[in-house]
C-alpha cells in the first residue's frame, strides 16, 4: 500500500526532517504489510472475542431492603446538625 507520507504527517500535526520521514515510511510500509498478512488469515468459523477468557458479570437482584446507615453514620462523627455533618468553615466568601 502507498500513502504520501507528508499528508500523513499534516494530519498529525508534527513536523519530520527528511531522515525521519524516510525512517517514517519504511515502518508505516512494514505495519501495513504485516497487516496485509493478517487479512489473508482465514478466520471462518472463529468467533470474535474482546477478551481471551470468558467474562461475564454477575449481577444479583435488585432489593429493597430498610437501612438506618445515615443514623449509624451520624452517631460517629464528631457533630452534626440534623442528618448532615457539621465541619469547621474552609471557606471565606469575600
Amino acid at each position: 500500500m502507498s500513502f504520501d507520507i507528508d499528508k500523513v504527517a499534516a494530519l498529525a500535526r508534527i513536523r519530520l526532517k527528511p531522515e525521519e520521514k524516510a525512517k517514517l515510511q519504511k515502518d508505516l510500509d512494514s505495519i501495513l504489510a504485516y497487516v496485509a498478512k493478517l487479512k489473508e488469515i482465514n478466520t471462518d468459523g472463529v468467533e470474535p472475542t474482546s477478551h481471551v477468557m470468558d467474562l461475564e458479570n454477575v449481577f444479583r437482584p435488585d432489593e429493597v431492603r430498610p437501612s438506618n446507615a445515615i443514623d449509624a453514620l451520624l452517631a460517629q462523627a464528631p457533630a452534626h446538625e440534623g442528618k448532615f455533618f457539621k465541619v469547621p468553615k474552609v471557606v471565606d466568601r469575600e
